[in-house]
């Protein structure tokens, strides 16, 4: 390596990981999971703007995250800066107990972060990515370097599948489906759509049109990923076949996504923030 590779560098399983567009998907899932959690979502139902400018706030959560994973050493402590501030201003009341709680709480940001990579690597092996089981573990314990950025002690994070594991048992007790999480849930499932989806209406519960159906599709999958537990919290089915069809179609999913890109021209079949990456690293 030539230049500075960011956090984690080529070799790390986070890289391989990475570059898997179906991660996409596992931000979503994490998103359903992130929501059983009644403070984290009432956080980002009384702060967030995603209701008016969903697709901004999910680019910039990509944003952000592509950051972290391929950005330099310098990008990923300016970007990890700005969002301890913002959070550091951030409060909500909890709506069950009437109590006022801070947004960057480590409790609440250590769910959002589990939550989050272990849907990032449960949804790429569930479609089809090959990695060892010391590869999982070795992903989950490249992320503590995220979870430190956000302002957590990487000793108190799940750092291997089988602490994830025992971290989800203990906090199941804790969660639920609250009324934002069902308005979160039902946002995630027909959000609105941009006015240029194929010349539909604004909101896309207006129409029986194909991108609806696609993404129909595509949410009732990341629904499906989800641990059986956290289907049954949903008021979904636990079942064996539920897996099984889920597996399949985030299989398909994979393959779909990868014709595509391969009839695209070079320039883009690779993120901007993996290709500079890569070229510092000496590596393009």
């Amino acid at each position: 390596m030539t230049g500075d590779a960011g956090l984690f560098g080529p070799d790390s399983i986070t890289w391989k990981l990475h570059r898997e567009p179906i991660l996409l998907l596992g931000g979503l899932r994490s998103l359903y999971l992130q929501a059983l959690h009644p403070r984290a979502v009432a956080g980002v139902a009384q702060n967030s703007g995603y209701r008016a400018d969903p697709w901004g706030r999910l680019l910039r959560t990509s944003d952000y995250v592509g950051t972290v994973v391929y950005g330099s050493t310098e990008d990923v402590a300016r970007a990890a800066a700005r969002l301890r501030r913002l959070h550091a201003r951030m409060s909500a009341v909890d709506p069950r107990t009437g109590e006022r709680f801070r947004i960057d709480e480590p409790d609440l940001l250590r769910w959002v972060h589990v939550a989050e990579v272990e849907s990032f690597l449960t949804t790429a092996v569930r479609a089809g990515v090959g990695l060892t089981p010391e590869e999982v573990d070795g992903y989950y314990t490249e992320q503590l370097r995220s979870a430190e950025l956000v302002g957590l002690d990487p000793a108190t994070v799940p750092a291997t599948a089988a602490e994830v594991e025992a971290y989800y048992a203990a906090m199941r007790p804790q969660l639920g489906l609250t009324r934002d999480s069902a308005e979160t849930a039902l946002f995630l499932t027909v959000p609105p759509v941009p006015g240029h989806w194929g010349g539909l209406p604004l909101r896309l519960g207006l129409t029986l049109g194909p991108p609806r159906w696609a993404y129909l599709g595509i949410a009732g999958t990341a629904i499906g990923l989800l641990p059986p537990w956290a289907r049954k919290m949903y008021g979904g089915l636990g079942w064996p076949s539920t897996d099984l069809a889920a597996a399949l179609s985030v299989r398909g999913l994979r393959a779909l996504l990868a014709g595509v890109l391969a009839a695209l021209p070079s320039r883009y079949r690779m993120s901007p923030l993996r290709r500079d990456a890569l070229d510092r690293a000496g590596l393009a």
